[in-house]
């Protein structure tokens, strides 16, 4: 199809919910036209073993799994263009969606563009990245059993990393930069309980160091007395928050005061007929890959049966057995 064509639906954002999304759309005949972004996989692209996703016994490297969503929409017929949207326009149907100087119309548009999880900024955790930097503990405690870990972060993400981290790991350090901590009341007495978890503040993480690609220490500063010193430790989880990558919409589509986008209960839909969320731009709780996936498939379905309506028949691959199902058990 041409720039100038208008399109059933376009798909921002190449993830776990953009694929997915993707998959079922292409199914459906939707022809969708997936604009994955220049640095597509999301988060999964910067994690090495995945090994909580079904369907992936032997456990899978992120961005093979990425590769693999990928392909298998694309079997289907969804199309990819490797870019960043630049501006979108969802005052009028058919939306438009600009890349650079190129424009796509359609007349549906699911928005998956994820959540960025905010980093140090440091080279050496870019480095380390996987091999021992992580996260998320829900996705990667389990390679910590009887390790060393430290938590960096004052919130209620924090502890509730760190709670969960001693299921697993044999000690786990909470560095944070204050002696007060931002986390409520309740999260922090559960983590000050816990025997396996010991606390340094007035601190800063200066340097994560690491031999053979793992992580073997964790370089701390003082802020206070204005030293350093090493933490020996087999794993750095960073828990200082996540950002969704939302900027590009925030001016159309509602939003609470974090930036994530409001969709209506029970549904993928925004407060703009045709645009739907799904992922982790709409989800600050879980931010699994699963979950994503999830609400990428609950999106295509949105989709798809809008436009169904809209042309005034019902909805075809994917809604199908729903209603029929739906219309047995009104005759009965």
């Amino acid at each position: 199809m041409s720039d100038t064509d208008v399109r059933d639906l376009i798909i921002i954002g190449g993830g776990p919910a953009g694929y997915t999304a993707a998959l079922y759309a292409a199914r459906a005949n939707l022809n969708p036209l997936v604009i994955e972004g220049v640095t597509f996989g999301g988060q999964l692209m910067i994690t090495s073993d995945v090994e909580n996703y079904p369907g992936y016994p032997g456990g899978v490297l992120g961005p093979q799994m990425m590769q693999d969503f990928r392909a298998q929409a694309e079997r289907f017929g969804a199309e990819y263009l490797t870019d960043d949207v630049t501006e979108v326009d969802f005052s009028e149907r058919p939306f438009r969606v600009k890349v650079g100087d190129d424009e796509y119309l359609a007349r549906a548009v699911i928005v998956a563009t994820g959540a960025s999880a905010r980093q140090l900024g440091l080279e050496s955790e870019r480095a380390l990245q996987g091999k021992g930097v992580s996260y998320c503990a829900v996705c990667d405690a389990a390679f910590f059993r009887e390790k060393n870990v430290v938590v960096v972060g004052g919130g209620d993400s924090a502890m509730e990393e760190a709670i969960f981290l001693t299921k697993f790991a044999e000690k786990v350090t909470i560095v944070h930069r204050r002696e007060e901590f931002r986390a409520s009341p309740i999260m922090l007495d559960r983590a000050r309980a816990n025997s396996k978890i010991e606390w340094i503040t007035y601190a800063v993480v200066d340097e994560v160091l690491g031999e053979e690609g793992k992580v073997t220490a964790v370089k701390i500063h003082d802020v206070s007395t204005d030293e350093t010193r090493e933490i020996p430790a087999d794993g750095l989880f960073v828990a200082i928050g996540h950002d969704p990558n939302t900027s590009l919409f925030l001016e159309q589509l509602d939003h609470d005061k974090a930036g994530y986008l409001a969709v209506e209960p029970g549904s993928t839909a925004t407060n703009i007929k045709g645009v739907f969320a799904a992922g982790d731009v709409v989800d600050h709780t879980y931010r699994q890959a699963v979950t994503a996936a999830g609400t990428g498939a609950m999106a295509a379905l949105d989709a798809e049966r809008l436009l169904a309506e809209e042309e005034g028949h019902e909805a075809t691959a994917l809604a199908a057995p729903r209603l029929e199902a739906e219309k047995e058990t009104a005759e009965v």
